[in-house]
């Protein structure tokens, strides 16, 4: 039998080839692939390496000796996991990785729009100053809602109390432990709040939770923010929600489509975006690939996985 081997399921991962140590190990890449991929080496793929872009799963039928999907990436949706399962294989993600560097992003965007440092900036730069600015109210002593608290929605929370903000979660099963009240359902929970921050997982059964009842909880003072992934909003309920005062506003760095249509947001002053980079850090894409590769290593050697999915709550 040949070598057990890798296939690189993502062109951002195999332009990184240079950086690779497979060892004895061979590397296959996408390009063998769209050349038909011949049985003997498809009956060599052990491991198959994801950006987190949506995988086949005839693609996964085509590799009977394939043991471990690889994600680069914290999100999975595009990965049928329930499927993987079935045939035995295990996944691991980037998870916890860059969990901070989101929490901070999250907080910048909460304090972009409650102190409207963009107006602001833009009244400074054309000669405006204050005018027509209203003080602004306190955020300390304010309601936060955490959908999903996981380590990204554990370390917002943690910051958002250390502003004297009190905090409350919602998620899919208690957090014995945590100093956060769990709220009954997220429409208690989006009620209850001020401001509602979504650190769901990316996870297919998550798709659309903040729905159009959601944001009417909210309702007229409350604001959104969202540094999860944008399929977990039901972004046209929330931009009619935005445009009708439904909810005060929100702040956005994740979006249904990426790169995000600008027609959609153009005519909105109520919305602070950033695109997609809460995680973007140099320190962080280093460890993310060096994650991969440790969970590569280990599988090879037989070792216990560092972060298979299904330890990720």
């Amino acid at each position: 039998m040949s070598a057990p081997a890798i296939l690189i399921h993502s062109r951002f991962l195999a332009a990184r080839l240079a950086e690779w140590d497979p060892g004895d190990h061979p590397i296959h890449t996408l390009d063998d692939v769209a050349r038909g991929m011949p049985a003997d080496l498809a009956d060599s793929i052990e491991v198959l390496v994801s950006g987190g872009e949506p995988l086949d799963n005839a693609l996964v039928d085509r590799l009977p000796r394939l043991r471990l999907v690889a994600c680069f990436s914290t999100g999975y949706a595009g990965i049928d996991l329930a499927h993987l399962r079935a045939r035995g294989i295990a996944l691991t993600s980037a998870g916890g990785v860059n969990a901070h560097d989101v929490a901070d992003h999250a907080i910048a965007l909460l304090f972009a729009w409650w102190h409207g440092i963009i107006r602001a900036d833009r009244l400074v730069r054309t000669g405006g100053w204050r005018n027509g600015t209203p003080p602004r109210p306190s955020l300390r002593g304010k309601k936060a809602g955490v959908v999903g608290l996981g380590r990204i929605g554990t370390a917002v929370a943690n910051r958002l109390a250390a502003h004297e903000i009190e905090v409350a979660f919602w998620g899919p099963r208690d957090k014995p432990g945590v100093p956060y009240v769990r709220a009954a359902s997220l429409i208690e929970l989006a009620t209850r709040s001020d401001i509602l921050i979504v650190t769901s997982r990316a996870v297919p059964e998550n798709a659309r939770q903040i729905d159009a009842d959601v944001l009417r909880a909210l309702g007229p003072a409350g604001m959104l923010i969202n540094v999860a992934r944008g399929f977990l909003i039901d972004e046209p309920a929330l931009a009619a929600a935005l445009r009708d005062s439904t909810i005060a506003g929100a702040a956005l760095d994740v979006f249904d489509e990426e790169p995000t249509d600008p027609r959609r947001w153009q005519a909105l002053e109520n919305v602070v975006l950033t695109p997609h980079l809460a995680g973007y850090t140099q320190e962080a894409g280093e460890d993310m690939f060096g994650q991969l590769r440790e969970n590569i290593c280990r599988h090879f050697a037989g070792q216990p996985l560092l972060s298979p999915v299904e330890d990720i709550v």
